[in-house]
């Protein structure tokens, strides 16, 4: 009677462990497509692929693309800023700008698989040069039906399709934020480069 109890509850323990590794990597997948093609968007002459890391038999760390191992260790980031093949390089081998891009894109990418109400970002265009703040600006412009992104910035480009802005100044020790317009905000940013 134990016995046929504790086998019943070993087959429910492995169902739901199988059914846990199908979900990870079912999301994985998806995230995996929408990173590629988020990617893509942000980098047109450029590549980006997720890898799901897997230990091995032997106890190393393996990388897969398909992540069929068990159990899995991590997700690895591989990208190229050019397109080529022998050009994927890992986030330790990435600028300051380039991390930001694939943190943006990794964002993006679970985002549409499972969006959230809203973003805050602050200055995520900061170490951005005007072609990806505009890629970035595009992106989030296109994601805006399904969630609200809040962002500071002083580059233009993140005003292009904003619908609110507000200043914020700082007078007597205490800052103040206003409701502007578009062109305020656009002078404000302009007047923050010229002065930098």
């Amino acid at each position: 009677m134990f016995l046929y109890r504790g086998e019943k509850i070993r087959e429910l323990i492995e169902t739901l462990e199988h059914r846990k590794l199908e979900a990870i990597q079912f999301t994985f997948q998806q995230v995996c497509k929408n990173f590629t093609e988020v990617f893509k968007k942000l980098v047109p002459q450029g590549r980006g692929s997720l890898i799901m890391r897997v230990a091995t038999d032997d106890g190393q760390e393996a990388s897969t693309e398909r992540a069929k191992a068990d159990p899995f260790t991590g997700v690895g980031i591989k990208v190229s800023f050019t397109g080529g093949e022998g050009d994927m390089r890992e986030m330790n081998q990435l600028s300051g700008g380039q991390k930001s891009l694939v943190a943006l894109a990794l964002i993006f990418a679970i985002q549409k698989c499972d969006p959230a109400p809203f973003y805050l970002f602050d200055e995520i265009d900061q170490a951005l040069d005007a072609q990806h703040r505009k890629a970035i600006a595009n992106m989030i412009h296109e994601l805006s039906s399904s969630a609200q992104f809040i962002t500071t910035t002083f580059r233009p480009e993140l005003l292009e399709h904003a619908h609110k802005f507000y200043g914020v100044k700082f007078r007597n020790k205490v800052s103040h934020v206003e409701c502007v317009t578009q062109d305020e905000a656009r002078d404000f940013v302009e007047d923050s480069a010229t002065h930098a």
